[in-house]
């Protein structure tokens, strides 16, 4: 079944006369990623040649996708718009809440009845505004969105930063804070400042070992966890074309992990196989009528550098696995380096645990190629040396991989399935032994392994591989293992070697599926009722941040300056944290415990200037609010790297913090603090930060002439009697200002709408 099949008819038949009409302002050929975004501007948006990196635009998408951890925010958020109905085709995806511990049935069994009230809540919230609801056990958003909702030459926003997976059917598709969300949903533009390009040519064909999985591995390493930032990754050449459709979805989901706004895939023959083989035929024959258009024009592959900020090219005919990690995505090691750098660094080389699946590698090809070598394990009498588990993309894959035999086989090795969902990959693990906090390794196919990502254990170095080859890691148990050449004992004395992985890019039964789990919206909606109970624990309503008075901030005392790395799970954690999402305040009380404070290298220990004792971040913070204190947070460089969540903005404006001042910011983090009407600085001289100092009392001097493109000035009033003035910069323009003035962003669509 193709969904919402006029929606996209009607993107496809005005897209040959806004590309026209965009190439003769840029006045030459142009790449995917621009003809998607030229053909998607706000009717409101003036037509012009945007300076990349610069220009601030307005969109409008063509759908929203929303996970159940960050829905909760949003849709309580779109409650209080005042709209009726979801403007463009919207999604609710439950895939977030459902802890792994014991096994699938189990799991979403105590999942259901933990978070009963979350999941009824969006159901019934999705179910009066128009919004499709996929149930839990229905898959991973990104899965999910791919099988049903993704098309070639589409704009997509989604409320989880791996929402770029959909890239790999041709989207442009970009991870976003649920205000963003709320924007598109109560049919306003969406505001996006123009991205750069980076082009990546990939030439030759895998073979072997290596999969599409290596190739983000690889280009993470070269870009590092900030190289993508503001840009988008444009994949093309005679190797992107050899890639299937679902691996050019691993791709794209790990873009995420370069701070790339998106990355993408011209429509090819791999896309059209997929779309068919998931039942939507009518998609793929629309896409054939334009085919040309979903794709960038020819001068620009043949000379990118011309068209690109900046080419890199790969050759997947040399291109080796590799294993990233650990507590970052961009440490890029070749396999054939692993034994080396695991000496050098002293990484513990038992592997405990092998993990595969997650929304960025459980296709069904990436869940073959791994059941191949479990075959091989079962065949040639090798036991498992690591515990090994699979996490099913979704309903779909899994009934389709249950039927043709692979969940068999995986059992045969002693494996343990896991539901339908996030798991392990976001911290809904809840590993035996964790709190022992031992050192030990792991190896996964997920997407991050930051420092407690996966089990809440801060000494579990993680490693990202692809499902393959996480598999072999498995059965030897031993991260210095290199299956390209390295031979291992079977339980009979005997040397064996594993042969390489092999697998269908499709199945060749066509895919099924008892129940995939989607439940449509009412027609009418007007007569369903949304309720919240006043005492629940796990769901707050909203009230509207306060509008700026128009002065100046004084007398601001430093909560935290941050050192090093401070991603959004250090200011606002996931795992157990996930079950607060949708009460403001509870959550709240996990505010910046996981940033380690500069002045006594510490998490969750700030110095209470009221006091003068040092407490946790969140009760330091409510001490100032509670005396009618600002307060300001100061951190590094791309501060609010990781998830989209917006909490992570939205949970210091609620307990009072007024501005965020950093060397640099991840994309998402900054728009969900301007959305949210905080002050998202930046130090015009970095060197700067070393004179914020734990005593400081901060004031902005000069912010009751806040313009675009002017620099702000902090006076510091030092411990000692001295002060000093620093400039800061900032990227708002216009809008967002109006955005700071009204308090949020969210306040200024509702004062239009009472205005309609």
């Amino acid at each position: 079944m193709a969904f919402d099949l006029d929606m996209i008819k009607a993107v496809y038949s005005r897209m040959n006369e806004r590309i026209e009409a965009a190439r003769n302002v840029v006045n030459g050929p142009l790449t995917l990623a621009e003809k998607i975004l030229y053909s998607h501007l706000h009717e409101e948006q003036p037509l012009e040649a945007f300076e990349r990196g610069k220009s601030y635009v307005n969109f409008a998408p063509d759908r929203v996708a929303m996970q159940d951890a960050t829905a909760q925010m949003a849709l309580l958020q779109f409650m209080q718009a005042g709209k009726k109905k979801a403007a463009v085709p919207s999604t609710v995806h439950c895939d977030h809440l459902i802890l792994a511990k014991e096994g699938a049935t189990e799991d979403l069994r105590n999942s259901i009845n933990a978070s009963g009230e979350v999941f009824r809540f969006l159901e019934s919230v999705s179910n009066k505004y128009g919004i499709g609801f996929w149930k839990p056990g229905a898959g991973i958003i990104h899965q999910v969105v791919l099988e049903n909702y993704a098309f070639p030459g589409g704009m997509m926003i989604g409320t989880d930063s791996h929402t770029v997976n959909a890239g790999g059917l041709g989207m442009v598709a970009v991870g976003v804070g649920g205000a963003d969300a709320v924007d598109v949903m109560a049919g306003m533009p969406w505001e996006l400042k123009f991205p750069k390009l980076i082009g990546v040519k990939l030439t030759g064909k895998m073979n072997g070992w290596t999969s599409a999985k290596d190739v983000i591995l690889k280009v993470a390493g070269i870009l590092t966890v900030k190289g993508g930032t503001g840009c988008i990754v444009e994949y093309f050449g005679p190797g992107a074309l050899s890639l299937s459709c679902t691996g050019k979805g691993t791709i794209c989901n790990m873009g995420a992990e370069i701070g790339a706004t998106t990355s993408t895939f011209g429509y090819d023959d791999s896309m059209e196989r997929y779309l068919r083989a998931t039942g939507r035929s009518e998609v793929a024959d629309m896409a054939n009528g334009i085919r040309e258009h979903l794709t960038a024009d020819p001068e620009v592959y043949e000379n990118p550098e011309k068209y690109f900020d900046q080419v890199i090219e790969i050759n997947l005919s040399e291109l080796e696995p590799h294993l990233n990690g650990p507590f970052s995505p961009d440490i890029a090691t070749p396999i054939s380096q692993m034994a080396e750098m695991a000496k050098k660094n002293d990484w513990p080389t038992k592997i405990e645990v092998g993990l595969i699946g997650s929304c960025t590698n459980s296709s069904y090809e990436d869940i073959s190629r791994a059941a191949s070598l479990a075959e091989q394990a079962v065949t040639k009498k090798l036991k498992t040396k690591s515990k090994f588990t699979i996490t099913p993309g979704s309903e779909q894959v899994r009934f389709t991989i249950e039927r043709d035999g692979f969940i068999d086989t995986f059992n045969k090795i002693g494996a343990s399935v896991f539901a339908n969902a996030c798991g392990p990959c976001i911290g809904q693990w809840d590993r035996a032994g964790a709190d022992k906090k031992e050192k030990n390794t792991i190896v996964h196919s997920f997407n991050r392994n930051f420092a407690k990502r996966a089990d809440g254990n801060p000494n579990t170095y993680a490693f990202v591989a692809s499902p393959e080859l996480v598999t072999a890691m498995a059965i030897a148990g031993d991260l210095t293992f290199n299956p390209l050449k390295d031979t291992l004992i079977n339980e009979d004395g005997v040397e064996v070697r594993l042969d390489p992985p092999h697998g269908d890019e499709l199945p060749t039964r066509g895919f099924d599926v008892g129940d995939p789990g989607y439940q449509a919206p009412a027609e009418d909606g007007s007569g369903i009722s949304v309720v919240v109970a006043p005492d629940s624990k796990r769901l707050q309503l909203l009230d509207p941040f306060t509008p700026w008075d128009g002065k100046n901030i004084e007398g601001m005392k430093l909560l935290i300056k941050a050192a090093g790395k401070c991603t959004t799970d250090h200011i606002s954690m996931a795992g157990p944290w996930l079950r607060y999402r949708g009460h403001l305040d509870n959550i709240s009380n996990n505010t910046l415990t996981g940033a380690v404070n500069f002045f006594n290298n510490k998490t969750d220990s700030v110095k209470n200037q009221l006091t003068g004792e040092y407490g946790s971040v969140p009760d330091t913070q409510r001490a100032y609010k509670a005396a009618g204190i600002p307060t300001i947070v100061v951190g590094d460089h791309n501060y609010g790297e990781g998830s989209s969540r917006e909490h992570a903005a939205m949970q210091p404006r609620h307990l009072g913090v007024r501005a965020v001042l950093v060397k640099s910011f991840a994309r998402i983090h900054e728009t969900n603090l301007k959305k949210q009407g905080m002050l998202a600085l930046t130090f015009a001289n970095e060197k700067d930060y070393d004179k914020i100092l734990e005593d400081d009392t901060i004031s902005i001097i000069d912010l009751e002439n806040f313009s675009p493109d002017v620099p702000l000035t902090l006076k510091l009033d030092h411990k000692d009697g001295s002060s000093e003035t620093i400039k800061v910069n900032h990227s708002y323009n216009q809008s967002q200002i109006a955005w700071f003035k009204a308090g949020s962003a969210l306040n200024l669509i509702k004062e239009k709408e009472k205005e309609a």
